[in-house]
């Protein structure tokens, strides 16, 4: 099947889930681009339609993985069409409408000795795309975005993740009815603070911990805060005043990597 007019009335439908009202109304999004869609096909998402560019023909990386899902759509489609569809100035000559996989927090709750980044507030989706990403390399057992984080399908958070979305849970919470329960269920707390007690490198990463990281203004929430055990520092030895929230969870997860028995 081919699609030539970006007028067409599936097109529209595509193009609109750029948006995040559209995106939840219909429980789809988009991943654009070779990488992001061959690591979507090999970790079983629930792709919809692959779309791509009729004149340069199907990428040669996912060709091997067309016969493994069944109820995926294949469509060829004019460079025009993937002009209206894209979000970015230059597009990737394939891309994929995937639907959303409901995760809940409690494949996350259930895991007992884990190490999971929660996200409060963190409205950058570069950041949080990033993080995704750090905590997938760090590995860490899930991410757990609160109310105010960037949405976790705009097209900049999946571009930032490089596909470590589909490589570890991801699910949006309410945290202050999830913390209590990790807590319950004997997890540590830990959040960053200009005051805390320990330096991140001696801080025992060992056991169930829950990352706290805040918002690039104003860091974790009153809310929040008061649910914390522990707070620690990341020590600068520079005159730089701060860390970005991607650049502080990206340290403190592997530091707890570190200690948690990595070796090479």
């Amino acid at each position: 099947m081919e699609i030539l007019s970006p007028q067409n009335t599936r097109v529209k439908e595509w193009a609109g889930l750029q948006e995040k009202k559209h995106r939840d109304k219909s429980g789809k999004y988009i991943v654009e681009g070779i990488h992001l869609v061959q690591e979507a096909l090999l970790a079983s998402a629930e792709v919809e339609i692959l779309a791509f560019d009729v004149d340069k023909g199907m990428p040669a990386e996912l060709k091997p993985l067309l016969q493994s899902v069944q109820a995926m759509e294949v469509i060829g489609v004019s460079a025009a069409v993937i002009g209206k569809v894209s979000s970015t100035n230059t597009p990737q000559p394939v891309f994929a409408v995937i639907r959303k996989e409901r995760q809940g927090v409690e494949t996350i709750l259930a895991q007992q000795g884990s190490l999971v980044v929660v996200l409060d507030g963190v409205q950058d989706p570069g950041n949080v795309g990033t993080i995704i990403r750090s905590a997938d390399a760090a590995g860490a057992d899930g991410v757990i975005l609160g109310h105010g984080c960037a949405d976790l399908y705009n097209p900049k958070t999946i571009r930032s993740t490089m596909g470590s979305l589909f490589h570890l849970p991801v699910a949006e919470a309410d945290l202050a009815e999830v913390l209590p329960q990790a807590r319950e269920r004997g997890t540590l707390l830990v959040s960053t603070s200009l005051a805390g007690t320990d330096s991140c490198y001696t801080h025992d990463f060992g056991g169930s911990q829950w990352l706290l990281i805040g918002s690039e203004g104003q860091g974790i929430s009153p809310q929040t805060a008061a649910l914390v055990d522990k707070s620690i520092i990341i020590p600068m030895a520079g005159r730089a005043e701060s860390l970005n929230a991607a650049m502080a969870a990206t340290v403190l997860l592997f530091e707890a990597m570190r200690q948690r028995g990595f070796s090479s």
